[in-house]
């Protein structure tokens, strides 16, 4: 997956440090009331005033941006603490204000290249980090998801535990569709609305053809070959679309077999039952065949396309967010 640019900032952070321009990462780690930006949103300023990311949509970025450029200057962390007044609040679109705490970082002086190089890294191979800062000693740390923070990795959740600041840094979320199918094509753009990057399969070239799915990404190969050509992890939902037991099965089960942390599947329950049944042939258990949503997507009465699909995203979420 490229990144957009705004969730860029570790990988132009480096950049900008290693081009001796500078650069310092002001964080959100904790926030109260309507705050403007989530915990774990960053901002990057460089020392010739250059800047990307956000942490407040607006309302504080100015007296942010000085702070970082003084901590530049002097080497030194900093924490921050803004209150967002309800009218600035409004400006930015929510209804009423709160209050945030930012950490700023100067990358070398307080915050070690290696360990930014470090998570860079980590990105760019879709390997999940966690980067904890404590805010007392200010000594610092990184560990993988299966180490002391690995509760706030399913969650996706950046956060203060008394005085330490872990920041999660997992791979992008992706969504594998089986079967480019009229549900797939609105399924895709809600999908990347949602911040998926959506991997269509379909080895009927007809149907996953560039004009019915222009400028997306599809594999013409056989689901099973294509899902373990790309990896499928704990950041990757799959669904399948194609009615037809010669393409979902294979997708089926290899999903069932991974990380993955949503498997939906188009059809009826009387077409699930028979699915359940080929499962079971095939040597999986109950346990596994209960992973998979189906009939896919939360029972939302929906008829046309579009709104399958939107009950698909809706059953993802959930399941990501509260799983």
């Amino acid at each position: 997956m490229t990144r957009p640019d705004h969730d860029r900032i570790p990988e132009v952070a480096l950049d900008w440090h290693r081009a001796g321009k500078g650069a310092a990462l002001a964080t959100v780690i904790e926030t109260w009331g309507s705050a403007p930006r989530p915990v774990g949103s960053q901002l990057v300023v460089s020392g010739a005033g250059e800047m990307m990311g956000s942490v407040s949509g607006g309302c504080v970025e100015g007296a942010v941006v000085e702070e970082a450029q003084a901590a530049l200057a002097d080497g030194q962390p900093r924490l921050l603490t803004y209150g967002v007044s309800d009218q600035d609040a409004f400006a930015v679109g929510l209804a009423c204000g709160g209050t945030i705490r930012v950490l700023v970082e100067p990358v070398g002086a307080a915050m070690p290249e290696d360990m930014l190089a470090a998570i860079v890294t980590a990105r760019e191979g879709r390997v999940a980090l966690a980067y904890a800062v404590d805010l007392e000693s200010w000594q610092r740390s990184l560990s993988a998801s299966d180490g002391p923070h690995r509760d706030r990795f399913r969650s996706d959740k950046s956060g203060v535990d008394d005085s330490l600041f872990v920041a999660i840094h997992n791979p992008p979320l992706r969504l594998v569709i089986v079967g480019a199918v009229h549900i797939a094509q609105a399924l895709v753009g809600m999908a990347r609305s949602c911040g998926y990057d959506p991997l269509l399969i379909d080895p009927r070239e007809a149907f996953g053809s560039e004009a019915r799915f222009t400028g997306e990404v599809i594999s013409h190969d056989w689901p099973d070959e294509a899902m373990a050509a790309i990896g499928i992890d704990a950041r990757t939902a799959v669904v399948t679309l194609t009615h037809d037991p010669k393409l979902d099965d294979p997708a089926i089960q290899t999903a069932l077999r991974s990380d993955c942390f949503y498997l939906g599947c188009l059809g009826s329950t009387r077409t699930h039952a028979k699915r359940v049944a080929r499962l079971e042939e095939a040597g999986f258990t109950a346990s596994e065949i209960a992973k998979i949503h189906a009939p896919v997507g939360l029972n939302i009465g929906a008829k046309s396309p579009a709104e399958i699909a939107l009950s698909i995203m809706a059953e993802i979420t959930q399941v990501l967010r509260q799983g």
